[in-house]
């Protein structure tokens, strides 16, 4: 099997920048911890020029404008236009001004060499038509001394917020599992290959560390699999799939499945992420 061509993939996440707008509070609320721990690894601080790459309808761009404060700038940057536009309309509804919004690849940054105190990427690199590429120009445009941070998914086996859902569908549509190589959630889920890919892109000083914590939300099991079955590309393609029966089973398998991670009818799935952190490099 091939990998995913770039269209396609930027196709995908265009269809699905409505959905990830219509949940963007329960996706911030899920990913907070991660957000924190991004903010931490990357040494970020109040006054600091901060780079968001990959930012979808606004996190953790717009966490991040209350670290900086008004003296700092946190630029919002997505391949997607309607990404771009909702993080946007997000950030004008809270009213944040310490921010500014770029629709760009992450493989060619618009930005001048060494502008950014620090660079961020939260579960975006693993998307990126070629992630090394797209690290180089986060190394370049941050500046010496600072810190590139990037969190990803670790293994689906690791995350029931993944496998429920993937080992149900199985049921009914058989395909063969893409390329760990190929862009996807789980691209980069076996430990040391973010950070080889980092230190090949010229970061110094590269650690990894793995990092556990519960993905919580205040919705129930029916809420779950609408946010499910209708922010991902993927999973909405193979539902497309069936007929009406077939997909009302799905749900209630789902819904079922995923019960005892939803304590008083809330969520909270047990989480593995990897966080992966390299420094730029003064030139010699």
């Amino acid at each position: 099997m091939s990998a995913i061509p770039e269209s396609e993939i930027l196709q995908e996440w265009r269809d699905s920048a409505q959905f990830w707008q219509k949940h963007a509070q329960t996706i911030r609320n899920m990913f907070a911890p991660l957000t924190v721990a991004l903010i931490e690894e990357a040494g970020i601080t109040e006054g600091d020029r901060v780079l968001d790459v990959a930012a979808g309808p606004g996190e953790p761009s717009l966490t991040i404008t209350e670290v900086v404060g008004p003296s700092g700038l946190v630029t919002c940057t997505d391949a997607v236009p309607d990404m771009v536009a909702a993080a946007k309309r997000e950030a004008e509804r809270r009213h944040v001004t310490n921010i500014e919004f770029k629709r760009c690849d992450a493989t060619s940054l618009p930005f001048t060499d060494q502008q950014f105190d620090a660079s961020v990427s939260r579960l975006g690199v693993m998307f990126f038509p070629d992630p090394v590429l797209g690290m180089c120009e986060m190394l370049r445009v941050t500046k010496a001394g600072g810190h590139v941070a990037l969190v990803v998914w670790a293994g689906s086996e690791l995350n029931p917020f993944s496998y429920i859902v993937t080992n149900i569908v199985s049921e009914y549509i058989d395909e063969p599992p893409a390329p760990p190589s190929a862009a996807g959630a789980f691209r980069y889920a076996e430990p040391g290959t973010l950070a080889a890919h980092l230190k090949l892109a010229g970061a110094g000083t590269v650690r990894e560390r793995p990092m556990s914590f519960n993905m919580r939300a205040a919705i129930s099991p029916a809420e779950f699999w609408t946010m499910r079955s209708e922010t991902s590309g993927t999973l909405r393609e193979k539902l497309m799939k069936l007929d009406d029966q077939k997909r009302h089973e799905i749900g209630a398998k789902v819904q079922e499945a995923v019960r005892e991670y939803f304590p008083n009818n809330q969520m909270s799935f047990p989480a593995q992420m990897i966080i992966v952190t390299g420094t730029r490099q003064a030139l010699p």
